[in-house]
């Protein structure tokens, strides 16, 4: 490994755990409690990014729009929704075996995500990923969404690292890679995991896993 690297900052999402996956089993299941619509259909609600791609408000609007809303039937469909989204998420093959050799190496690791704090602790624990990660920084603990820089920074704080002793691995070239650049950080694109729908694919990283083990053949 590049003696000058100490820590490695993950995303969480589509970089360690297949989110997008179970988000779509997690549509399918409140469609079928339904017995009506289409889990496509509610889909594309949370790719609206009208309220948030997590957000419950997605659902409501759902429900209103095919005039079935009532407050009962929406706090069941996110309960729903909720339960079988967690239950479905999956980690990538190999990233367990990437966390253990950098952990051997004696790197840092941190995860930085946009998902809220409890969110991201309870995807962590269900794959039993949060015994390697020395950090977990969420968008709610600073206020600031990636591309901006402030939960980079904020791990970096928290792990004692400088800039340009870490690296940082993500799915998104508008959000994680661009936010390690304006750091100058190293920055490592986990293609492997990019379903970002209607995101622009603009942007360059330093390196590119089309799989995860490429992360180690990078870094080693």
């Amino acid at each position: 490994m590049c003696s000058k690297i100490k820590a490695v900052i993950f995303d969480l999402d589509n970089t360690l755990v297949d989110f997008v996956d179970a988000k779509i089993k997690a549509c399918e299941a409140v469609v079928e409690g339904l017995g009506c619509g289409d889990a496509n259909e509610l889909l594309q609600y949370f790719l609206r990014w009208k309220h948030g791609f997590e957000s419950h408000e997605n659902i409501a609007d759902y429900l209103k729009d095919k005039r079935i809303y009532s407050e009962e039937l929406y706090r069941e469909c996110c309960k729903i929704y909720d339960r079988v989204k967690l239950e479905s998420i999956t980690l990538y093959p190999s990233i367990k075996e990437v966390l253990e050799n950098l952990k051997q190496k004696g790197v840092k690791l941190a995860v930085v995500t946009d998902a809220e704090n409890g969110h991201a602790i309870s995807r962590l624990k269900k794959v039993s990923l949060e015994k390697y990660f020395d950090v977990v920084i969420s968008a709610d603990m600073t206020g600031k969404r990636k591309p901006e820089p402030d939960s980079l920074l904020l791990a970096l704080k928290k792990l004692g690292v400088k800039a340009e002793e870490a690296v940082i691995v993500g799915d998104s070239l508008r959000r994680d890679i661009e936010a390690g650049r304006r750091l100058r950080m190293l920055t490592i694109y986990a293609a492997y995991g990019d379903r970002n729908f209607f995101e622009s694919r603009e942007g360059e990283a330093d390196f590119v896993a089309k799989r995860p083990e490429e992360i180690l053949e990078i870094l080693l």
